[in-house]
């Protein structure tokens, strides 16, 4: 059904756009086009040749029928020029603020924590769902902004804006909302952080893919409309109430993803991050899986009636499961491909899988070029891509099985050879039990899939049966829920190897479609399968085996020391909760650090925050030395009992005592205030926390202070310490200083580093200090 050149052309279109980012990519995929033109030209005019020459021979009708199926040379023409159109058309589809966008109109160097309030009016665009620190989060499309003067709130004149906001407002504030819901939300307008650590999430980058600018820290919410209007977003609120109302959480939640994808159920966060850690992702996204699971239950039911009947209500399914789940890129491409099907299948044609995914594809690209950097998009066209190549080679070699197991075990196989490479350039984690895993796990998913869709037909029709049929589901979804945990909680559940190369990842892509296309390969896989290991495991050992590097984390407020020697780790401070589960585990993991050798808990800030839970739950620490803080005694407990539990030692840490992690040495030098001395190499370090005015001022005077070459402080302690210890190099939380300040610092001799403007700081024996913001900013201007 899909010719050859219609598949090349839509490549050429795909190609384009993966170039779009790189530099005279539009130039390369022409010059590479006409190449291909020449080559082809060249072979048709040989071809040629010899049909004319040996009219009647075995050899000359192959020729020619090499002549008729070859693509013509044009074909390669107008895929390069397509592929020029598309990297155009990228930047042109870039998101970019209009005029009237509100982020114009974020005072500058405005943050959540100042109390610079405005009034927003504007339609809700989504429904409210819960975030990781309990606030309720929704997308505001802006229309009014006044700004607040006093206390009681009065307003100056309003101004027409525009734009998409990301707004968090107080949990109970967020409930009952609506979309297309008129609200006015009152809080501070901010500008989002890009990622100041690597690995980090970089929020602005996140709300740019979303079409917005800037945020909104809401504290009161005034509604307008009190209607309801109708939406698929009510069908789809009626289907999870359902499900959830005897099933319970986390079961009901867990059902409802099944069968909507997460993006469309607010699934608790545990759950999330259970079938995540685990490698079962999947199976609570929408994708081609539940896709093919409606099209089966909707073709067995209608086998009875016309194939016009079939592919009316096959299209009919698709349409309200494409409605229900939101329009996520993964089910579009999913639900295209299914439309194929029921094409061929009306038209009693078989269909090229292969092609109607790349159609699909490109299709989907055209209407939003933007999802071909989208990680839901490429991982799902990839793992589709490895079932309809890889599969039946894996089924052929598993011939000695059942079909049924054979297919079981190829699908996840096929899956993660195709995925795991982007899986490794992004995240750099592997689920070390995620194959078996979904071995063992699929024909539970299967059964409360097409269980939790007869459920929610049930609950469209009438809600009662929708609880009644989904209640049958516990037994098999607790079963599946305790399964997850029993693999979570196995030692090396998760294995960090680092973040790969781009290099690496294309070689890899390469070495799998030769083994795919060529028959030489074919025959050697194993061959290809080592050299991708090696690929992986031999830069990540050598640098593992040979780096020394120090790492400060930028953590708000706190330092976050991480010293990698040559395979060895020190972890010094966690900073708070958030700070421990999304700086400090996603960079470890980034590095490939599967164990900490060393940590040292130190309450700078004398607030009792911790963030060790969160990192001790993610990775093993061999010896713990803990800080004594009557802020965190609970939590000391806690940290004890984890520590132990991993078999590691757990020890705290008393005046005078002395850390030797072998290329560093660590030293408390105060007990009643967070001050740590630091031998590492030949360079001395001192940081001191959170410290009274008048406590500073004691130490200076007394000379408690050693005389560090490299100094981090707070802020607003930075230039006295500056001053009175001279050092080579100072760090600090942030440049918030005045400008008299700022006159004296500039007349000393010390290197000055500030965490929330210039990024994490990273040392290293041979290129000294360097800023994570600038190696970013110059690898995007290298880019």
């Amino acid at each position: 059904m899909i010719q050859a050149s219609g598949v090349i052309i839509c490549l050429g279109y795909i190609l384009g756009l993966l170039l779009s980012t790189t530099p005279w990519g539009g130039i390369l995929i022409l010059c590479v086009s006409i190449i291909a033109a020449i080559i082809f030209q060249r072979r048709r005019i040989v071809s040629k040749k010899f049909a004319l020459q040996k009219t009647k021979s075995q050899e000359a009708n192959k020729a020619a029928h090499t002549l008729k199926a070859s693509p013509h040379p044009r074909i390669f023409l107008i895929a390069g020029l397509l592929g020029f159109l598309a990297t155009v058309y990228f930047q042109l589809r870039l998101p970019q603020p209009e005029a009237k966008d509100i982020s114009h109109f974020v005072p500058v160097g405005n943050s959540k924590n100042q109390e610079q309030l405005v009034i927003v009016r504007g339609d809700v665009a989504s429904i409210p769902r819960l975030t990781r620190s309990g606030s309720g989060q929704f997308w505001l499309q802006a229309t009014q902004l006044s700004e607040v003067t006093n206390q009681r709130e009065e307003q100056k004149t309003s101004k027409e804006v525009s734009g998409r906001l990301y707004v968090t407002v107080p949990l109970l504030k967020s409930t009952g909302l609506y979309p297309n819901q008129q609200i006015e939300v009152t809080g501070v307008l901010y500008k989002p952080n890009s990622a100041f650590n690597p690995g980090a999430f970089d929020f602005e980058k996140y709300l740019q893919k979303q079409g917005a600018f800037a945020g909104l820290s809401g504290r009161q919410l005034k509604y307008f409309d009190k209607e309801h209007q109708w939406g698929w977003w009510k069908l789809r609120q009626r289907i999870i109430s359902s499900q959830v109302r005897w099933l319970g959480v986390p079961e009901g939640p867990l059902v409802s993803a099944m069968v909507l994808g997460s993006k469309a159920v607010d699934l608790p966060y545990s759950t999330r991050d259970l079938f995540v850690q685990t490698g079962l992702a999947h199976s609570i996204a929408a994708s081609g899986f539940h896709t093919s699971l409606i099209l089966g239950l909707v073709l067995s039911l209608t086998r009875r009636f016309t194939r016009k009947t079939q592919f009316i209500c096959g299209c009919l399914a698709l349409i309200i499961f494409l409605s229900l789940t939101g329009f996520q890129p993964s089910v579009l491409r999913a639900v295209i491909m299914g439309f194929a099907a029921l094409i061929g299948i009306g038209l009693k044609r078989k269909v090229k899988q292969l092609g109607s995914l790349i159609v699909a594809a490109a299709l989907l690209l055209l209407i939003n070029p933007l999802w071909i950097w989208d990680l839901g998009f490429q991982l799902s066209f990839l793992a589709t891509l490895g079932l309809i190549t890889t599969v039946p080679s894996i089924t052929k070699y598993l011939g000695w099985l059942p079909p049924t197991i054979a297919s079981l075990i190829a699908v996840p196989i096929s899956a993660t050879i195709w995925t795991l490479p982007l899986q490794l350039y992004v995240f750099g984690v592997v689920p070390a039990y995620g194959i078996l895993l979904n071995i063992i796990s699929t024909p539970l998913i299967s059964v409360i899939s097409i269980g939790g869709i007869i459920s929610a037909v049930a609950a469209l029709i009438f809600p009662f049966a929708g609880s009644v049929s989904a209640s049958v589901l516990h037994y098999p979804t607790d079963l599946l829920i305790k399964i997850v945990e029993f693999f979570r909680n196995l030692p090396g559940n998760s294995v960090a190897l680092g973040t790969i190369a781009i290099w690496q990842v294309l070689t890899i892509y390469g070495l799998i479609f030769l083994t795919w296309q060529i028959r030489w390969w074919q025959r050697r896989w194993f061959v290809a399968a080592l050299i991708s290991i090696g690929l992986v495991f031999i830069p990540a050992w050598h640098s593992a085996n040979n780096l020394f590097r120090i790492t400060l984390l930028a953590a708000e407020r706190e330092p976050v020391l991480v010293i990698q020697d040559r395979g060895k780790i020190t972890v010094i401070n966690s900073a708070e909760e958030d700070v421990g589960r999304f700086t400090v585990v996603p960079f470890l993991q980034q590095q490939g650090v599967n164990l900490i050798n060393w940590a040292i808990a130190v309450d700078f800030q004398n607030d009792g925050s911790s963030g060790w839970l969160e990192i001790i739950d993610r990775l093993p620490i061999k010896v713990f030395y803990d800080y004594p803080s009557p802020n965190t005694v609970l939590t000391q407990k806690a940290i004890q009992a984890k520590v132990q539990q991993d078999k590691g030692i757990y020890q705290v840490l008393s005046l005078g005592q002395t850390v030797n992690t072998g290329s560093a040495i660590i030293k408390m030098i105060n007990n009643k205030l967070p001050i740590i001395q630091m031998q590492i190499l030949d360079r001395s370090w001192l940081f001191v926390g959170n410290t009274e005015p008048n406590e500073l001022r004691q130490l200076i005077e007394t000379q408690s202070l050693p005389r560090p070459q490299v100094l981090w402080c707070p802020t607003k302690s930075l230039k006295e310490l500056v001053i009175a210890l001279q050092p080579e190099v100072a760090i600090a939380p942030n440049p918030d200083l005045e400008a008299k300040d700022v006159s004296i610092l500039n007349q000393s001799k010390t290197q000055l580093f500030f965490t929330g403007r210039d990024g994490a700081i990273q040392w290293t024996p041979q290129r000294l200090f360097e800023t994570y913001v600038q190696n970013a900013e110059n690898m995007t201007s290298l880019l």
